[in-house]
């Protein structure tokens, strides 16, 4: 469940491009897995921003609502997840991001999957999951989200 309450743009017309960021939150070292993602979302048609390491969630927000994206993807391998996403929701919410989708991915042990999705998460991506699959979630996660 995404946070409540929205300033963020309305999303794209159909036909434009889904945005997308791609962020590194934390201390994270590794980034090649982030970057085969945004590489793929991008050959799929999608609009992506791609942050780079270790940004803190003040940063990776604030630029989600200066590129006005429809989902923000924070890859984290730290095992930081359970302490990082609380502060990105927050700062969300903050920000009346409500529409902006929040996808975490990586690293994740299977149990804390419910927890990261009761905390806000959209969905939570395993880091064993195909490229392809990836943009497939992503398009049917922000068509779900569009009014019908």
């Amino acid at each position: 469940m995404p946070p409540s309450g929205s300033s963020h743009a309305s999303p794209a017309p159909a036909g434009d491009p889904i945005r997308v960021m791609i962020a590194k939150v934390g201390l994270d070292g590794h980034d090649r897995g982030a970057k085969v993602v945004a590489r793929s979302l991008r050959d799929a048609g999608m609009d992506v921003v791609y942050t780079g390491l270790h940004r803190t969630p003040e940063e990776v927000v604030a630029a989600a609502v200066q590129e006005d994206v429809d989902v923000l993807g924070v890859s984290l391998l730290s095992g930081a997840h359970l302490t990082l996403i609380p502060r990105v929701v927050e700062l969300m919410r903050e920000a009346h991001a409500g529409d902006m989708l929040l996808v975490v991915g990586g690293v994740i042990p299977d149990e804390d999957v419910p927890v990261l999705t009761a905390m806000g998460a959209a969905d939570v991506i395993l880091q064993d999951t195909p490229p392809e699959a990836v943009a497939r979630r992503v398009r049917e996660l922000v068509a779900a989200r569009q009014p019908r």
